[in-house]
Protein backbone atom coordinates (compact mmCIF):
# COMPACT_ATOMS: atom_id res chain seq x y z
CA UNK A 1 0.00 0.00 0.00
CA UNK A 2 3.11 2.29 0.63
CA UNK A 3 4.77 1.30 -2.64
CA UNK A 4 0.94 2.62 -4.03
CA UNK A 5 1.00 6.03 -2.46
CA UNK A 6 4.64 6.64 -3.32
CA UNK A 7 3.78 6.13 -6.52
CA UNK A 8 1.07 8.31 -7.39
CA UNK A 9 2.49 10.91 -4.77
CA UNK A 10 6.01 10.94 -7.69
CA UNK A 11 2.91 10.50 -10.62
CA UNK A 12 1.09 13.88 -9.42
CA UNK A 13 4.44 15.79 -8.58
CA UNK A 14 5.77 14.96 -12.09
CA UNK A 15 2.70 16.62 -13.57
CA UNK A 16 2.01 19.34 -11.10
CA UNK A 17 3.82 21.65 -13.20
CA UNK A 18 1.38 20.93 -16.03
CA UNK A 19 -2.07 21.08 -13.62
CA UNK A 20 -1.00 24.92 -12.52
CA UNK A 21 -1.08 26.12 -16.18
CA UNK A 22 -4.12 24.96 -17.08
CA UNK A 23 -7.94 25.11 -15.17
CA UNK A 24 -9.57 21.96 -12.99
CA UNK A 25 -12.69 21.17 -14.80
CA UNK A 26 -15.50 20.06 -12.62
CA UNK A 27 -17.87 17.23 -13.07
CA UNK A 28 -20.59 19.70 -13.64
CA UNK A 29 -19.02 20.75 -16.92
CA UNK A 30 -20.65 20.43 -20.12
CA UNK A 31 -18.45 18.21 -22.80
CA UNK A 32 -18.86 20.90 -25.13
CA UNK A 33 -16.81 23.45 -22.83
CA UNK A 34 -13.62 20.85 -23.08
CA UNK A 35 -10.21 22.77 -23.12
CA UNK A 36 -7.32 22.16 -22.15
CA UNK A 37 -6.04 19.61 -19.62
CA UNK A 38 -9.13 17.49 -18.61
CA UNK A 39 -9.15 16.37 -14.65
CA UNK A 40 -11.44 14.26 -13.29
CA UNK A 41 -12.47 15.67 -9.95
CA UNK A 42 -15.67 16.00 -8.73
CA UNK A 43 -17.45 19.45 -8.54
CA UNK A 44 -16.22 20.19 -4.93
CA UNK A 45 -12.71 19.78 -5.17
CA UNK A 46 -10.76 23.26 -5.36
CA UNK A 47 -8.39 24.51 -7.67
CA UNK A 48 -4.85 23.53 -7.16
CA UNK A 49 -5.17 21.21 -4.37
CA UNK A 50 -4.90 18.02 -4.83
CA UNK A 51 -5.15 16.25 -1.93
CA UNK A 52 -8.53 17.22 -0.94
CA UNK A 53 -10.44 15.75 -4.23
CA UNK A 54 -12.24 12.60 -4.96
CA UNK A 55 -11.72 11.02 -7.97
CA UNK A 56 -14.58 10.16 -10.47
CA UNK A 57 -14.70 6.38 -11.76
CA UNK A 58 -15.58 7.19 -15.02
CA UNK A 59 -16.79 9.19 -17.32
CA UNK A 60 -19.90 10.86 -18.74
CA UNK A 61 -21.55 8.95 -21.91
CA UNK A 62 -21.96 12.22 -23.60
CA UNK A 63 -17.73 13.30 -22.50
CA UNK A 64 -16.78 9.94 -24.01
CA UNK A 65 -18.33 10.36 -27.10
CA UNK A 66 -16.41 13.58 -27.63
CA UNK A 67 -13.73 11.98 -27.15
CA UNK A 68 -13.90 9.66 -29.19
CA UNK A 69 -14.86 11.83 -31.73
CA UNK A 70 -11.39 13.52 -31.38
CA UNK A 71 -9.58 10.63 -32.45
CA UNK A 72 -5.99 10.90 -33.03
CA UNK A 73 -6.02 14.82 -32.01
CA UNK A 74 -6.61 13.45 -28.58
CA UNK A 75 -4.14 11.86 -26.17
CA UNK A 76 -5.90 10.44 -23.16
CA UNK A 77 -3.66 9.20 -20.08
CA UNK A 78 -4.64 7.07 -17.43
CA UNK A 79 -3.22 6.74 -13.88
CA UNK A 80 -3.71 3.54 -12.41
CA UNK A 81 -3.53 4.31 -8.46
CA UNK A 82 -6.29 6.81 -8.35
CA UNK A 83 -8.07 6.22 -12.05
CA UNK A 84 -7.44 9.65 -13.04
CA UNK A 85 -7.82 10.80 -16.57
CA UNK A 86 -6.30 13.57 -19.03
CA UNK A 87 -7.31 14.87 -22.21
CA UNK A 88 -4.94 17.03 -23.83
CA UNK A 89 -6.12 18.40 -27.16
CA UNK A 90 -3.39 18.99 -29.69
CA UNK A 91 -3.29 21.26 -33.26
CA UNK A 92 -6.24 23.19 -34.85
CA UNK A 93 -8.88 21.92 -31.46
CA UNK A 94 -6.69 22.55 -29.10
CA UNK A 95 -7.27 26.49 -30.46
CA UNK A 96 -10.80 26.12 -30.61
CA UNK A 97 -11.70 24.52 -27.00
CA UNK A 98 -8.90 27.23 -25.48
CA UNK A 99 -10.89 30.09 -26.72
CA UNK A 100 -14.14 28.78 -25.52
CA UNK A 101 -13.43 30.63 -22.07
CA UNK A 102 -12.52 34.11 -23.31
CA UNK A 103 -13.85 36.44 -25.57
CA UNK A 104 -16.51 34.63 -27.88
CA UNK A 105 -14.67 34.56 -31.60
CA UNK A 106 -17.80 36.14 -33.31
CA UNK A 107 -17.32 39.21 -31.11
CA UNK A 108 -13.58 39.21 -31.90
CA UNK A 109 -15.09 39.50 -35.74
CA UNK A 110 -17.41 42.33 -34.38
CA UNK A 111 -14.52 44.32 -32.77
CA UNK A 112 -12.50 44.25 -35.69
CA UNK A 113 -15.23 45.12 -38.28
CA UNK A 114 -16.07 47.68 -36.01
CA UNK A 115 -12.45 48.84 -36.33
CA UNK A 116 -12.31 49.13 -40.15
CA UNK A 117 -15.99 50.96 -40.24
CA UNK A 118 -14.71 53.93 -37.99
CA UNK A 119 -11.51 54.13 -40.27
CA UNK A 120 -14.00 53.78 -43.19
CA UNK A 121 -15.98 56.96 -42.17
CA UNK A 122 -12.81 58.22 -40.13
CA UNK A 123 -11.65 58.92 -44.11
CA UNK A 124 -14.31 60.27 -45.45
CA UNK A 125 -14.71 63.03 -42.67
CA UNK A 126 -11.27 64.08 -43.13
CA UNK A 127 -11.88 65.79 -46.36
CA UNK A 128 -15.42 67.09 -44.94
CA UNK A 129 -13.08 69.36 -42.67
CA UNK A 130 -10.02 69.75 -44.88
CA UNK A 131 -12.89 71.17 -47.52
CA UNK A 132 -13.16 74.18 -45.54
CA UNK A 133 -9.18 75.72 -45.78
CA UNK A 134 -9.03 74.09 -49.25
CA UNK A 135 -12.06 75.84 -50.68
CA UNK A 136 -10.10 79.28 -48.69
CA UNK A 137 -6.97 78.83 -50.16
CA UNK A 138 -8.67 78.17 -53.87
CA UNK A 139 -11.65 80.16 -53.82
CA UNK A 140 -13.99 77.91 -54.45
CA UNK A 141 -17.75 79.24 -54.61
CA UNK A 142 -20.25 76.93 -52.54
CA UNK A 143 -21.60 75.28 -55.56
CA UNK A 144 -17.98 73.83 -56.06
CA UNK A 145 -17.31 72.91 -53.46
CA UNK A 146 -20.51 70.62 -52.98
CA UNK A 147 -18.66 69.15 -56.58
CA UNK A 148 -15.73 68.16 -54.43
CA UNK A 149 -17.74 66.98 -51.82
CA UNK A 150 -19.57 64.37 -53.94
CA UNK A 151 -16.55 63.35 -55.87
CA UNK A 152 -16.26 60.90 -53.46
CA UNK A 153 -19.66 59.51 -54.25
CA UNK A 154 -19.06 59.25 -58.01
CA UNK A 155 -16.61 56.25 -57.80
CA UNK A 156 -18.90 54.63 -55.30
CA UNK A 157 -21.69 54.28 -56.89
CA UNK A 158 -19.72 52.25 -58.92
CA UNK A 159 -18.53 49.93 -57.13
CA UNK A 160 -21.80 48.67 -55.06
CA UNK A 161 -23.32 46.90 -57.15
CA UNK A 162 -20.45 44.98 -58.40
CA UNK A 163 -18.31 45.16 -54.96
CA UNK A 164 -22.24 43.23 -53.17
CA UNK A 165 -21.87 40.52 -56.18
CA UNK A 166 -18.12 39.95 -55.29
CA UNK A 167 -18.94 39.90 -51.74
CA UNK A 168 -21.87 37.24 -52.29
CA UNK A 169 -19.35 35.13 -54.52
CA UNK A 170 -16.29 35.24 -52.43
CA UNK A 171 -17.32 36.19 -48.88
CA UNK A 172 -16.62 39.45 -47.20
CA UNK A 173 -13.41 38.76 -45.80
CA UNK A 174 -11.44 39.12 -48.69
CA UNK A 175 -13.40 41.97 -50.58
CA UNK A 176 -13.30 43.88 -47.30
CA UNK A 177 -9.73 43.17 -47.49
CA UNK A 178 -8.65 44.76 -51.01
CA UNK A 179 -11.38 47.91 -50.13
CA UNK A 180 -9.89 48.85 -47.12
CA UNK A 181 -6.06 48.41 -48.89
CA UNK A 182 -6.85 50.36 -51.58
CA UNK A 183 -8.66 53.45 -49.67
CA UNK A 184 -5.95 53.76 -47.42
CA UNK A 185 -3.58 54.03 -50.92
CA UNK A 186 -6.41 56.43 -51.96
CA UNK A 187 -6.26 59.02 -48.50
CA UNK A 188 -2.67 58.73 -48.47
CA UNK A 189 -2.30 60.29 -52.33
CA UNK A 190 -5.25 62.70 -51.23
CA UNK A 191 -2.80 65.77 -50.24
CA UNK A 192 -0.93 65.12 -53.00
CA UNK A 193 -3.48 65.47 -55.32
CA UNK A 194 -5.16 68.36 -54.15
CA UNK A 195 -1.82 70.22 -53.97
CA UNK A 196 -1.41 68.92 -57.78
CA UNK A 197 -4.71 70.15 -59.34
CA UNK A 198 -8.37 70.01 -58.85
CA UNK A 199 -8.71 67.20 -61.40
CA UNK A 200 -6.30 65.20 -59.59
CA UNK A 201 -7.99 65.81 -56.48
CA UNK A 202 -11.32 65.06 -57.86
CA UNK A 203 -9.72 61.64 -59.51
CA UNK A 204 -8.35 60.44 -56.31
CA UNK A 205 -11.60 61.12 -54.21
CA UNK A 206 -13.62 58.91 -57.13
CA UNK A 207 -10.86 55.88 -56.65
CA UNK A 208 -11.31 56.49 -52.39
CA UNK A 209 -15.17 56.27 -53.09
CA UNK A 210 -14.51 53.29 -55.45
CA UNK A 211 -13.02 51.39 -52.94
CA UNK A 212 -14.93 52.04 -49.96
CA UNK A 213 -17.96 51.01 -52.02
CA UNK A 214 -17.41 47.28 -50.88
CA UNK A 215 -17.56 48.37 -47.12
CA UNK A 216 -21.29 47.90 -45.94
CA UNK A 217 -21.89 44.66 -48.19
CA UNK A 218 -19.39 43.11 -46.84
CA UNK A 219 -20.15 43.73 -43.17
CA UNK A 220 -24.07 42.69 -43.47
CA UNK A 221 -22.46 39.69 -45.18
CA UNK A 222 -19.98 38.73 -42.63
CA UNK A 223 -22.25 39.43 -39.40
CA UNK A 224 -24.97 37.32 -40.82
CA UNK A 225 -22.96 34.37 -41.02
CA UNK A 226 -21.10 34.68 -37.97
CA UNK A 227 -24.30 35.58 -35.83
CA UNK A 228 -27.53 34.21 -34.90
CA UNK A 229 -30.82 35.98 -36.21
CA UNK A 230 -31.48 36.93 -32.72
CA UNK A 231 -28.30 38.76 -32.56
CA UNK A 232 -27.64 39.88 -35.39
CA UNK A 233 -29.56 43.40 -34.73
CA UNK A 234 -27.06 44.27 -31.97
CA UNK A 235 -23.69 42.78 -34.04
CA UNK A 236 -25.12 45.52 -36.45
CA UNK A 237 -25.37 48.31 -34.38
CA UNK A 238 -22.01 47.50 -32.52
CA UNK A 239 -19.96 47.49 -35.99
CA UNK A 240 -22.23 50.48 -37.15
CA UNK A 241 -21.68 52.54 -33.47
CA UNK A 242 -17.87 52.05 -34.79
CA UNK A 243 -18.58 53.77 -38.20
CA UNK A 244 -20.30 56.90 -36.53
CA UNK A 245 -17.57 57.14 -34.27
CA UNK A 246 -15.37 57.43 -37.20
CA UNK A 247 -17.21 60.73 -37.68
CA UNK A 248 -16.19 61.89 -34.05
CA UNK A 249 -12.93 60.81 -34.68
CA UNK A 250 -12.09 62.61 -38.16
CA UNK A 251 -14.05 65.62 -36.82
CA UNK A 252 -11.96 66.31 -33.71
CA UNK A 253 -8.94 64.68 -34.92
CA UNK A 254 -8.89 66.43 -38.35
CA UNK A 255 -8.58 70.19 -37.34
CA UNK A 256 -6.08 69.50 -34.49
CA UNK A 257 -3.32 68.08 -36.89
CA UNK A 258 -4.69 70.24 -39.96
CA UNK A 259 -3.19 73.50 -37.71
CA UNK A 260 -0.41 71.17 -36.28
CA UNK A 261 0.91 69.60 -38.89
CA UNK A 262 -0.45 70.73 -42.02
CA UNK A 263 -2.81 69.42 -44.60
CA UNK A 264 -1.04 66.14 -45.06
CA UNK A 265 -1.46 65.26 -41.36
CA UNK A 266 -4.97 63.99 -40.90
CA UNK A 267 -4.21 61.45 -44.07
CA UNK A 268 -1.18 59.74 -43.30
CA UNK A 269 -2.39 58.87 -39.98
CA UNK A 270 -5.65 57.34 -40.47
CA UNK A 271 -4.10 55.43 -44.12
CA UNK A 272 -1.36 54.26 -42.00
CA UNK A 273 -4.30 52.97 -38.87
CA UNK A 274 -5.76 51.02 -42.52
CA UNK A 275 -2.67 49.53 -43.05
CA UNK A 276 -2.16 48.00 -39.41
CA UNK A 277 -5.84 46.93 -39.03
CA UNK A 278 -5.35 44.53 -42.33
CA UNK A 279 -2.81 42.66 -40.78
CA UNK A 280 -4.72 41.61 -38.17
CA UNK A 281 -7.93 41.20 -40.78
CA UNK A 282 -6.15 38.65 -43.05
CA UNK A 283 -4.55 36.55 -40.01
CA UNK A 284 -7.66 36.66 -37.45
CA UNK A 285 -10.71 36.26 -39.82
CA UNK A 286 -12.74 33.47 -41.87
CA UNK A 287 -16.29 33.97 -44.10
CA UNK A 288 -17.73 31.91 -42.10
CA UNK A 289 -17.12 30.43 -38.75
CA UNK A 290 -16.95 26.74 -39.73
CA UNK A 291 -13.49 27.52 -41.70
CA UNK A 292 -12.13 29.41 -38.35
CA UNK A 293 -9.36 27.63 -36.52
CA UNK A 294 -10.18 29.73 -32.99
CA UNK A 295 -14.29 29.22 -32.82
CA UNK A 296 -15.27 26.50 -30.01
CA UNK A 297 -17.41 23.69 -30.38
CA UNK A 298 -20.25 25.36 -28.44
CA UNK A 299 -20.21 28.52 -29.72
CA UNK A 300 -19.75 27.19 -33.69
CA UNK A 301 -23.38 25.17 -32.12
CA UNK A 302 -25.18 28.65 -30.78
CA UNK A 303 -24.32 29.93 -34.01
CA UNK A 304 -25.88 27.74 -36.04
CA UNK A 305 -28.85 27.31 -33.70
CA UNK A 306 -32.07 28.75 -35.75
CA UNK A 307 -29.85 29.61 -38.55
CA UNK A 308 -30.70 28.68 -42.48
CA UNK A 309 -27.92 28.29 -44.48
CA UNK A 310 -27.85 29.88 -47.43
CA UNK A 311 -26.12 28.95 -50.78
CA UNK A 312 -23.53 31.27 -51.72
CA UNK A 313 -23.45 32.48 -55.21
CA UNK A 314 -20.61 30.71 -57.14
CA UNK A 315 -21.44 31.06 -60.17
CA UNK A 316 -19.89 33.81 -62.76
CA UNK A 317 -22.94 35.67 -63.94
CA UNK A 318 -24.91 38.45 -61.51
CA UNK A 319 -27.96 37.27 -59.59
CA UNK A 320 -31.33 37.69 -61.62
CA UNK A 321 -31.72 41.66 -61.46
CA UNK A 322 -35.47 41.71 -63.04
CA UNK A 323 -36.53 39.17 -60.59
CA UNK A 324 -35.43 41.33 -57.69
CA UNK A 325 -36.54 44.51 -59.09
CA UNK A 326 -40.35 42.72 -59.59
CA UNK A 327 -41.28 42.94 -55.47
CA UNK A 328 -42.42 45.81 -53.83
CA UNK A 329 -40.28 44.63 -50.67
CA UNK A 330 -36.88 45.06 -52.38
CA UNK A 331 -38.41 48.33 -53.65
CA UNK A 332 -39.18 49.63 -50.39
CA UNK A 333 -35.27 48.34 -49.38
CA UNK A 334 -34.36 50.84 -52.53
CA UNK A 335 -36.63 53.82 -51.25
CA UNK A 336 -35.04 53.47 -47.88
CA UNK A 337 -31.48 53.83 -48.70
CA UNK A 338 -32.46 56.33 -50.76
CA UNK A 339 -33.61 58.21 -48.13
CA UNK A 340 -31.05 57.31 -45.32
CA UNK A 341 -28.39 58.25 -48.18
CA UNK A 342 -30.02 61.69 -48.82
CA UNK A 343 -30.54 63.12 -45.34
CA UNK A 344 -27.00 61.48 -44.09
CA UNK A 345 -24.57 62.63 -46.32
CA UNK A 346 -26.35 66.57 -46.12
CA UNK A 347 -25.50 65.86 -42.64
CA UNK A 348 -22.15 64.47 -42.94
CA UNK A 349 -20.76 66.68 -45.88
CA UNK A 350 -22.24 70.17 -44.87
CA UNK A 351 -22.54 70.75 -40.56
CA UNK A 352 -18.76 72.38 -40.61
CA UNK A 353 -19.93 74.66 -43.74
CA UNK A 354 -23.42 75.30 -41.58
CA UNK A 355 -22.31 76.02 -38.47
CA UNK A 356 -19.95 78.75 -39.57
CA UNK A 357 -21.79 80.37 -42.51
CA UNK A 358 -25.31 80.24 -40.25
CA UNK A 359 -23.54 80.34 -36.84
CA UNK A 360 -19.83 82.54 -37.69
CA UNK A 361 -18.56 79.21 -35.46
CA UNK A 362 -15.01 78.88 -36.39
CA UNK A 363 -13.58 76.07 -38.01
CA UNK A 364 -12.23 74.03 -34.97
CA UNK A 365 -15.88 74.76 -32.68
CA UNK A 366 -17.57 74.05 -35.77
CA UNK A 367 -16.10 70.80 -35.48
CA UNK A 368 -17.44 70.04 -32.12
CA UNK A 369 -20.51 70.97 -32.98
CA UNK A 370 -20.90 68.57 -35.99
CA UNK A 371 -19.09 65.97 -33.43
CA UNK A 372 -21.74 65.20 -30.93
CA UNK A 373 -24.77 64.20 -33.29
CA UNK A 374 -22.79 61.72 -34.54
CA UNK A 375 -21.47 60.49 -31.28
CA UNK A 376 -25.26 59.81 -29.60
CA UNK A 377 -25.65 58.11 -33.24
CA UNK A 378 -23.02 55.40 -32.00
CA UNK A 379 -24.92 55.02 -28.74
CA UNK A 380 -28.39 55.23 -30.71
CA UNK A 381 -27.93 53.20 -33.09
CA UNK A 382 -26.51 50.28 -30.33
CA UNK A 383 -29.26 50.56 -28.30
CA UNK A 384 -31.57 50.29 -31.53
CA UNK A 385 -30.00 47.08 -32.34
CA UNK A 386 -30.37 45.77 -29.19
CA UNK A 387 -34.35 46.64 -28.30
CA UNK A 388 -34.47 45.08 -32.27
CA UNK A 389 -32.88 42.12 -30.89
CA UNK A 390 -35.61 41.93 -27.87
CA UNK A 391 -38.57 42.23 -29.67
CA UNK A 392 -37.34 39.15 -31.55
CA UNK A 393 -36.95 37.47 -28.63
CA UNK A 394 -39.72 38.41 -27.40
CA UNK A 395 -41.98 36.85 -30.46
CA UNK A 396 -42.61 39.60 -32.13
CA UNK A 397 -43.00 39.69 -36.29
CA UNK A 398 -39.82 40.62 -38.38
CA UNK A 399 -42.18 42.18 -40.22
CA UNK A 400 -43.06 44.04 -37.06
CA UNK A 401 -39.96 44.60 -35.71
CA UNK A 402 -38.54 45.91 -39.01
CA UNK A 403 -41.24 48.46 -39.77
CA UNK A 404 -41.08 49.69 -35.90
CA UNK A 405 -37.26 50.54 -36.21
CA UNK A 406 -37.71 52.33 -39.63
CA UNK A 407 -40.54 54.60 -38.87
CA UNK A 408 -38.90 55.81 -36.20
CA UNK A 409 -35.69 56.40 -38.29
CA UNK A 410 -37.69 58.34 -40.75
CA UNK A 411 -40.48 60.47 -38.80
CA UNK A 412 -37.96 61.21 -36.23
CA UNK A 413 -34.93 62.98 -38.58
CA UNK A 414 -37.83 64.31 -40.58
CA UNK A 415 -39.21 66.51 -37.10
CA UNK A 416 -36.13 67.16 -36.03
CA UNK A 417 -35.39 68.99 -39.63
CA UNK A 418 -38.42 70.91 -39.59
CA UNK A 419 -37.61 71.96 -36.20
CA UNK A 420 -33.52 72.91 -37.34
CA UNK A 421 -35.20 76.02 -39.73
CA UNK A 422 -36.11 77.80 -36.37
CA UNK A 423 -33.01 77.34 -34.41
CA UNK A 424 -31.68 80.23 -33.36
CA UNK A 425 -27.92 79.42 -31.55
CA UNK A 426 -25.69 76.87 -32.53
CA UNK A 427 -26.24 74.88 -29.29
CA UNK A 428 -30.03 74.47 -30.14
CA UNK A 429 -29.43 73.54 -33.61
CA UNK A 430 -27.07 71.03 -32.54
CA UNK A 431 -29.24 69.40 -30.19
CA UNK A 432 -31.88 68.96 -33.59
CA UNK A 433 -29.05 67.54 -35.55
CA UNK A 434 -28.20 65.41 -32.51
CA UNK A 435 -31.74 64.16 -32.24
CA UNK A 436 -32.35 63.72 -36.13
CA UNK A 437 -29.00 61.22 -36.48
CA UNK A 438 -29.58 59.68 -33.12
CA UNK A 439 -33.06 58.49 -34.23
CA UNK A 440 -31.70 57.85 -37.94
CA UNK A 441 -29.80 54.92 -36.82
CA UNK A 442 -32.64 53.28 -35.92
CA UNK A 443 -32.57 52.56 -39.92
CA UNK A 444 -30.03 49.86 -38.82
CA UNK A 445 -32.54 47.89 -37.58
CA UNK A 446 -34.76 48.37 -40.17
CA UNK A 447 -33.92 48.15 -43.95
CA UNK A 448 -29.87 47.17 -43.92
CA UNK A 449 -31.06 44.38 -41.69
CA UNK A 450 -34.07 43.84 -43.86
CA UNK A 451 -31.85 42.92 -46.65
CA UNK A 452 -30.73 39.86 -45.39
CA UNK A 453 -34.28 39.24 -44.50
CA UNK A 454 -35.52 38.82 -47.77
CA UNK A 455 -32.93 37.50 -50.02
CA UNK A 456 -30.28 36.36 -47.98
CA UNK A 457 -28.48 34.20 -50.60
CA UNK A 458 -28.47 37.79 -53.06
CA UNK A 459 -27.94 40.07 -49.97
CA UNK A 460 -24.38 41.57 -51.27
CA UNK A 461 -26.09 42.18 -54.66
CA UNK A 462 -29.28 43.69 -53.41
CA UNK A 463 -27.31 45.77 -50.76
CA UNK A 464 -25.24 46.96 -53.83
CA UNK A 465 -28.57 48.13 -56.02
CA UNK A 466 -29.91 49.73 -53.36
CA UNK A 467 -26.61 51.49 -52.21
CA UNK A 468 -25.84 52.57 -55.67
CA UNK A 469 -29.39 54.40 -55.89
CA UNK A 470 -29.00 55.91 -52.22
CA UNK A 471 -25.58 56.96 -53.61
CA UNK A 472 -27.05 58.89 -56.56
CA UNK A 473 -29.87 60.58 -54.09
CA UNK A 474 -26.59 61.01 -52.11
CA UNK A 475 -24.58 63.22 -54.96
CA UNK A 476 -28.03 64.77 -55.49
CA UNK A 477 -28.30 65.83 -52.01
CA UNK A 478 -25.16 66.56 -51.53
CA UNK A 479 -24.69 69.37 -54.66
CA UNK A 480 -28.15 70.45 -54.41
CA UNK A 481 -27.34 71.78 -50.92
CA UNK A 482 -24.40 73.58 -52.31
CA UNK A 483 -26.98 75.26 -55.58
CA UNK A 484 -29.96 75.88 -52.71
CA UNK A 485 -27.61 77.73 -50.36
CA UNK A 486 -25.81 79.49 -53.30
CA UNK A 487 -29.09 80.47 -54.75
CA UNK A 488 -31.71 80.88 -51.83
CA UNK A 489 -28.74 82.16 -49.50
CA UNK A 490 -29.34 79.90 -46.47
CA UNK A 491 -30.40 76.08 -45.71
CA UNK A 492 -33.75 76.26 -45.09
CA UNK A 493 -35.46 75.51 -48.09
CA UNK A 494 -33.41 72.28 -48.37
CA UNK A 495 -33.71 70.67 -45.02
CA UNK A 496 -37.70 71.24 -45.38
CA UNK A 497 -37.31 68.94 -48.68
CA UNK A 498 -35.31 66.73 -46.99
CA UNK A 499 -37.79 66.04 -44.18
CA UNK A 500 -40.74 65.47 -46.92
CA UNK A 501 -38.26 62.97 -48.21
CA UNK A 502 -38.56 61.13 -44.64
CA UNK A 503 -42.13 61.12 -44.39
CA UNK A 504 -42.77 60.13 -47.71
CA UNK A 505 -40.41 56.97 -47.61
CA UNK A 506 -41.66 56.20 -43.84
CA UNK A 507 -45.19 55.72 -45.27
CA UNK A 508 -44.06 53.48 -48.63
CA UNK A 509 -41.87 51.54 -46.21
CA UNK A 510 -45.31 50.41 -43.73
CA UNK A 511 -47.09 50.22 -47.34
CA UNK A 512 -44.82 47.39 -48.51
CA UNK A 513 -42.03 46.10 -46.31
CA UNK A 514 -41.38 42.75 -44.76
CA UNK A 515 -39.34 39.99 -42.92
CA UNK A 516 -40.04 36.84 -44.51
CA UNK A 517 -38.07 35.45 -47.15
CA UNK A 518 -39.10 37.24 -50.15
CA UNK A 519 -36.75 35.31 -52.88
CA UNK A 520 -35.72 31.39 -52.72
CA UNK A 521 -33.28 29.58 -54.93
Amino acid sequence: MAAVNTTTAKSLSLHSHSFRRHRFVGSGWSSIGLRGWRLGFDGGAKRGVLGDAKPIKRRSTETSSLWERRGSGVVVVRSTAEGIERGMVMGREASKLISDDVVPERMKVAALVACVMCLCNADRVVMSVAVVPLADHYGWSSSFLGIVQSSFLWGYIFSSVIGGALVDKYGGKRVMAWGVALWSLATLLTPWAANHSTTSLLAVRTFFGLAEGVALPSMTTLLSRWFPTQERASAVGASMAGFHLGNVTGLLLTPIMLSSIGISGPFILFSSLGLLWLITWASKVTNDPRESNFVSESELRLIRAGKTDSPVNTSARLPPLRLLLSKLPTWAIIFANITNNWGYFVLLSWMPVYFKTVFNVNLQRAAWFSAVPWGTMAVSGFIAGAVSDYLIKAGYSLTFVRKIMQSIGFIGPGVSLLCLNYAITPMAASVLITAALSLSSFSQAGFLLNIQDIAPQYAGFLHGISNSAGTVAAIISTIGTGYFVQWLGSFQAFLTLTAALYFASAIFWNLFATGDRVFYD
